[in-house]
């Protein structure tokens, strides 16, 4: 009996450990495709090039899930989808900011991508770091999952009530005065360089600071969905690989999508309702309910959707209203 324990132990490692190269594989390959192959010019992006880059990045996370099922079962593939979902909804604000950080200091469309793709670089290496010490925090204090979903309740309740307010200006940030206090900070765009080196002297690009911008922006909002996606499961596997597939289509959906995020009113309350949904999910089973990983996939499929199809709806009757007039 102790035999054949040992056995599927092992096989349940090595399984593991086999997923693990693949998935590093398909990162590394799909990195070096969006460097040099599908952007290997400084140019403003096309819509249907876009396109065709953000179906291929959606159907190579599909796949993948795919995958998943056949080698861990369809219940660990549902949390997959869930919480690929769930990151690519939440990615959706960080559309909203790259645009904003882009217009405000002044970034050309045909330098956007080379701030993206090393901002993505960064991105992958932080989730990383903080999912490998979420999970560590968790094995060892398992009640840290109660103050997650404390916090996400907070957060989702919060996103529904508080109203956005004005932008602060770039130059009164505290990241430009601080930075403005150790280097030459230019104005002026110096080809697609971050930094260059002039009498001497070390000058910050616009491109650097909206690089550090976008980083920090991706770490705030990772307090928000990865907190979420422990909540949907605490395997490291699911919880790392639907972060890095829904991140690495992100450059190609800013592309994509940039120009009309704003059109979509009811994204915002359809992603606090995901949020207090999931934060939810941890308490119900003390009150006899339990929610399958199928139910959560297709709640927040649900919601996402809805909140889209209805902020398309509104805008269109919008329009029809300013054309009567």
């Amino acid at each position: 009996m102790e035999t054949l324990t040992n056995f599927f132990t092992n096989h349940a490692v090595l399984s593991q450990n086999w997923m693990w190269t693949i998935f590093g594989i398909s990162v590394i390959v799909l990195l070096f495709l969006d460097l040099c192959v599908f952007n290997r010019k400084n140019e403003e992006p096309h819509f249907w090039h876009t396109l065709w880059i953000c179906v291929f990045y959606i159907v190579i996370a599909l796949i993948f899930g795919v995958f998943v099922i056949y080698e861990e079962g369809v219940e660990k593939g549902m949390l997959y989808f869930t919480g690929y979902l769930l990151e690519k909804s939440l990615s959706l604000d960080n559309i909203f900011v790259m645009s904003v950080v882009f217009s405000t200091i002044g970034v050309p469309a045909k330098y956007q991508h080379r701030v993206l793709f090393w901002g993505i670089l960064g991105a992958l290496v932080m989730r990383g770091i903080m999912i490998f010490l979420g999970e560590a925090l968790i094995s060892r204090f398992h009640w840290v999952l109660y103050i997650f979903s404390v916090f996400l309740i907070y957060t989702g309740i919060k996103m529904l009530t508080v109203k956005e307010g004005e932008a602060t200006p770039f130059k009164e940030t505290k990241l430009y005065k601080t930075l403005s206090k150790f280097f030459h900070v230019t104005h002026e765009l110096h080809d697609q360089h971050f930094m260059f080196k002039e009498d001497g002297h070390w000058h910050i690009t616009p491109l650097f600071f909206a690089l550090i911008i976008i980083e920090t922006m991706d770490v705030i909002f990772a307090f928000d969905s990865i907190p979420a996606i422990f909540l949907i499961t605490q395997d490291v596997f699911i919880v790392y690989t639907s972060n890095i597939f829904a991140i690495l289509g992100l450059r190609a959906l800013y592309f994509l999508l940039a120009a009309i995020i704003n059109k979509f009113t009811y994204l915002k309350p359809a992603l606090s309702i995901i949020l207090i949904f999931i934060g939810c999910k941890i308490f119900l089973p003390h009150f006899g309910v339990k929610i399958e990983a199928w139910q959560s996939l297709s709640v927040t499929f649900a919601v996402l959707l809805g909140g889209m199809l209805l902020s398309i709806y509104k805008d269109h009757e919008k329009k029809i209203a300013v054309d009567k007039k």
